[in-house]
């Protein structure tokens, strides 16, 4: 079975990706360096705790382990931070793809799934989006990730890379089983920070924005279950591993939900009536972001088996009272 290197895969959606990477039966180093994952939640495989811009450290690795794919998620993700740091974002998530190709290409490795957004569409004037729709961020995280998308796609057109780039909708929810969830200390995603508020964790929840053109003026996404999300990863590769053309392509369901439909789903669910605070809009937040997803099931053969919101809440929630009884998860 192929050896994979997964960047970031002690973080979220890195270390759902690892544990179905494992099921699968693929060989994994995992190359992390701990600012938001945890060790603990690498269930199969090797870690090594490192950073991308140490060039040395990461041709080390390579030239060790001879890989056969790359899933890059490493990454800084928080809009609101990338108005404020918008430097640290273009470094992080975009000068670290280069030294992540730059590897690549010395040993060899033509295989590159790549953790992108639907941030990079910017204000979107269609819904479902496509993937054709233009890309014009609206933030620097948008920004960061689009050019990270180009220089994989230049790359490529020079080389004999072959890609997968998933353009991630909202992703939430935990592992089914139980093992492994959401444990970066500074999430701010709404489903962890609603189930926080209904646990008494945090006192309340906020709806940044009541005035979007939306039926409810509350701002709509498209919320993927991390599962699935970590799924169409395994898809991504096995694609690749047979096929010849590279691909971009959206993770989402094609089904939207408003900030109030969602903190109100998380009230039901957990039973708490948990306060709501109703706050002006942030900066660099669209108003409507549903995925197309006609396309990854289609060359993907993607079938996702959690696409319910009670099904997405349930599980965040019972993870989030896990860390609560079980401290060392935190």
């Amino acid at each position: 079975m192929a050896k994979i290197l997964v960047t970031g895969g002690a973080g979220y959606i890195g270390s759902h990706t690892v544990k179905k990477l494992g099921e699968a039966g693929y060989e994994i180093v995992t190359y992390d360096n701990l600012s938001t994952g945890s060790a603990e939640a690498i269930l199969y495989g090797k870690l090594v705790t490192g950073e991308l811009n140490d060039t040395e450290h990461l041709a080390q690795i390579f030239a060790q382990h001879q890989f056969d794919a790359v899933l890059h998620f490493a990454a800084s993700i928080s809009v609101p931070e990338s108005l404020e740091k918008p430097l640290a974002y273009y470094y992080n998530n975009t000068c670290n793809v280069v030294n992540l190709l730059n590897c690549c290409q010395e040993f060899g490795v033509n295989q590159f799934v790549f953790s992108s957004t639907a941030a990079v569409y910017g204000e979107i004037k269609e819904s479902p989006v496509p993937e054709s729709s233009p890309t014009l961020p609206i933030n620097p995280y948008g920004q960061s990730k689009l050019m990270s998308e180009k220089i994989i796609r230049d790359y490529a057109q020079a080389s004999d890379l072959k890609y997968v780039i998933l353009r991630y909708f909202n992703v939430a929810g935990a592992d089914s089983s139980g093992k492994i969830g959401q444990m970066g200390k500074k999430a701010a995603h709404l489903i962890k920070v609603g189930c926080d508020a209904a646990l008494g964790i945090r006192p309340s929840a906020s709806i940044f924005g009541t005035d979007y053109p939306t039926p409810d003026g509350t701002g709509i996404r498209d919320y993927i279950h991390v599962e699935d999300l970590a799924s169409a990863h395994v898809d991504a590769l096995a694609y690749l591993e047979q096929k010849e053309t590279s691909q971009i392509l959206n993770c989402g369901y094609g089904t939207g939900y408003s900030v109030r439909e969602v903190l109100s789903k998380i009230r039901e669910i957990s039973g708490v009536n948990f306060q709501i605070n109703e706050t002006p809009r942030r900066p660099g937040d669209p108003a409507c972001v549903v995925a197309s997803g006609d396309k990854v099931r289609e060359l993907l053969g993607w079938h996702p088996q959690h696409n319910s919101l009670d099904e997405i809440v349930s599980s965040a929630l019972a993870w989030e009272k896990k860390k609560l009884s079980q401290p060392y998860l935190v």
